[in-house]
């Protein structure tokens, strides 16, 4: 079976302590592959007990998925003595490697989706890295210029307008035909997951989606004429629905998805439900990719302390994503 290729994450954070930990979960089903550093790996094995031994290879034709062992592809030489828990710039270029080599793999076809583990955005900054995280720089490395983050756990699937940049500026990066792109987005990514027509509500972006212009115009003026365009294609889009409200009705089961307008408010309330069964999907990428709904957790890095249940869960996802 073709594997899935899962990037270290961060080398000083938590990614390398979950890699390992999900690897060796007896609830994996799916071959993996890691992309990272073996000496980071090894470090931490020694607190979290998990015994895995490293098998380094150099393709994933090599990968023999042995009991005891996880097969890594070397993305980095990093010192013995990188600080647990710390911003530091080798860290950073080494993350961005991981997910470069990742996917390179997914566009070769060598793996069957990509699962990464948590970056640290200031440590990618430092480290040269111009993207302010992993959606954009997966969509940069594979060409992709319609994409979105979908953020899915077992009540909601959210997928946000505008992703990693100041309120204001989100604000006016909202517009009419950036709305309909992401209501396409998550229609087909829907549509290939199983759902033949999937009923998708429309956040609005004011108190009361705008009270019919009281609270301000973009609600009439930019989202709904998406929302009617999306309708004349034959997508079940719905909206601009009040923000305070769409989730809860989505919960219960009224909507397959949310179309939120910016980060915060699409993003609140699934991490509201447990970050540890959030998985963040990347939509409109020529592979299937799944992440953590955390960060690096740098306050516990080096602990022994990091629950992998995030990185289990986007394992699974992946693989049901790739199961046809």
């Amino acid at each position: 079976m073709t594997p899935i290729a899962l990037t270290m994450g961060d080398p000083c954070g938590i990614g390398p302590e979950i890699t390992l930990k999900a690897c060796a979960d007896p609830r994996r089903t799916v071959p993996v592959v890691v992309i990272g550093d073996p000496q980071v790996l090894a470090r931490a094995d020694a607190f979290t007990g998990t015994g895995l031994i490293s098998h380094l290879i150099t393709s994933v034709e090599q990968a023999t998925y042995a009991p005891g062992t996880v097969d890594v592809i070397a993305g980095s030489d990093l010192p013995a003595d990188l600080p647990w828990g710390a911003v530091d710039a080798r860290a950073g270029a080494a993350s961005f490697a991981y997910v470069r080599r990742g996917v390179e793999l997914a566009l070769d076809g060598a793996v069957r989706a990509l699962v990464t583990a948590p970056v640290n955005k200031e440590a990618l900054r430092l480290g040269g890295v111009p993207h302010p995280g992993h959606t954009e720089i997966l969509a940069d490395l594979s060409g992709t210029r319609d994409y979105a983050m979908m953020m899915v756990n077992d009540d909601l699937r959210v997928v946000l307008v505008t992703v990693h940049q100041s309120l204001r500026t989100a604000l006016d990066a909202i517009d009419t035909a950036r709305e309909l792109d992401v209501i396409r987005l998550t229609h087909r990514t829907l549509a290939r997951g199983g759902l033949s027509a999937p009923r998708i509500a429309v956040a609005g972006l004011n108190p009361h989606a705008g009270e019919n212009g009281l609270f301000g115009r973009e609600d009439l003026d930019v989202i709904a004429p998406a929302v009617r365009a999306a309708r004349s294609e034959g997508i079940l889009a719905s909206g601009p629905w009040p923000a305070d409200t769409v989730f809860m009705r989505a919960r219960a089961g009224e909507f397959d998805a949310v179309v939120a307008q910016y980060h915060d408010q699409g993003l609140i309330p699934v991490k509201y439900l447990g970050l540890e069964h959030g998985v963040n999907v990347t939509v409109g990428l020529p592979f299937v990719r799944t992440s953590v709904d955390h960060g690096t957790a740098f306050d516990i890095a080096g602990l022994g302390r990091a629950d992998h249940t995030s990185l289990l869960t986007a394992l699974r996802h992946a693989a049901q994503l790739t199961a046809t």
